[in-house]
């Protein structure tokens, strides 16, 4: 079985060449003809017949087949992506100022079992091949060069999808090198962010290993009885504790951690919860993501009323932390976060 060109990052592509004794040049060609220039089929750069035959017979350029796409009435996009394997995942392309982030799948389903995802409900099936993780951004594009010609501008990438990134460590962290690479897609380090709910492990390396993009904590609660509830690996890795790690990631110049807090009514939505993360956040360079919660079937909570949703804001805005009432975006093809779910 043929290796899929996509799990190579240009380092690894270098080493292939090397081995090989083909001209240096061929892995920046081979790059830029997959990744910048989007194609799929035999590359017509300026590469030995011997190269190419060699590319062509050991390795796999196929990208995962979209199954279905539903268009939101706010343009939002999700796919379903069927996998060689006959998985599925979903992937979703949000539309801003002309322009798309787009919300990357880590995983086929998620072992955290977070209860205001429907996401959890399906289980983890299987980590992502790197492959199959940027393959999503590729037909993505590829579908906006030929739905929505001239708005094929994906400048945001988000690993929010379905699964948690740092359980599918290496995948991930391979993916993030493709896509910033400069023969590669060029995106922009700060125009990357990686999401978590605190999986320690992973936090462990962030440091080390993972290129300097952004990293963004599913937070949604101060209090550890309330979290406990919504995300059950704060029992076995605490919230004090995954801040200690996150304390010591190294951030450049203008870069915060983002937390995000999904609003639940009559949950998490009252002052005295706004006045906790506050005090829990105004020391650390913070930005703050409040969601209000999205339904979704067999969900067990409800959306806030927004005037909550603005004083909660209010409170935070007292300790001088930047924050943002995300907008909600695709919930009418349940598209929205926590909406995705792959397993009918």
């Amino acid at each position: 079985m043929k290796q899929s060109f996509y799990d190579l990052s240009f380092a690894d592509l270098e080493r292939v060449v090397g081995e090989n004794d083909f001209n240096s040049s061929v892995a920046r060609i081979l790059f830029n003809w997959h990744y910048k220039k989007k194609e799929t089929t035999l590359c017509k750069g300026d590469i030995s017949r011997h190269s190419l035959a060699f590319f062509e017979r050991n390795y796999d350029f196929s990208l995962p087949e979209i199954d279905k796409v539903y268009e939101s009435k706010d343009r939002t996009v999700k796919f379903l992506f069927k996998l060689k394997d006959s998985h599925k995942v979903e992937t979703v392309l949000i539309p801003f100022n002309n322009k798309y982030s787009i919300c990357l799948s880590s995983q086929v389903g998620c072992a955290m079992n977070c209860s205001f995802c429907f996401t959890g409900e399906q289980g983890l099936k299987r980590n992502l091949a790197t492959s199959e993780i940027v393959g999503q951004f590729l037909q993505a594009w590829r579908w906006l060069a030929t739905n929505r010609p001239g708005e094929e501008r994906i400048l945001n990438i988000v690993f929010m999808g379905q699964g948690e990134p740092l359980h599918n460590f290496d995948a991930v962290k391979k993916a993030c090198e493709i896509f910033l690479s400069q023969y590669g897609c060029s995106i922009g380090v700060q125009k990357i962010t990686v999401s978590t709910a605190g999986y320690i492990p992973g936090l462990k390396r962030w440091s080390e290993e993972i290129p300097r993009v952004n990293l963004a904590l599913s937070l949604h609660s101060p209090f550890e009885e309330k979290r406990n509830q919504l995300i059950p690996i704060n029992k076995k890795y605490p919230l004090d504790e995954v801040l200690t790690y996150i304390d010591k990631i190294p951030l450049n110049k203008k870069q915060f951690i983002t937390y995000e807090y999904i609003l639940i009514k009559d949950f998490n939505d009252d002052p005295a919860d706004a006045e906790k993360l506050g005090r829990l956040l105004a020391d650390r360079c913070a930005y703050i993501n409040l969601i209000p919660f999205n339904a979704f079937p067999g969900s067990r909570y409800t959306s806030p009323d927004m005037d909550k949703v603005e004083k909660f804001k209010e409170v935070l805005d007292a300790f001088k932390i930047p924050t943002l009432i995300r907008g909600t975006k695709g919930d009418d093809v349940l598209a929205a976060c926590g909406q995705l779910n792959s397993s009918n």
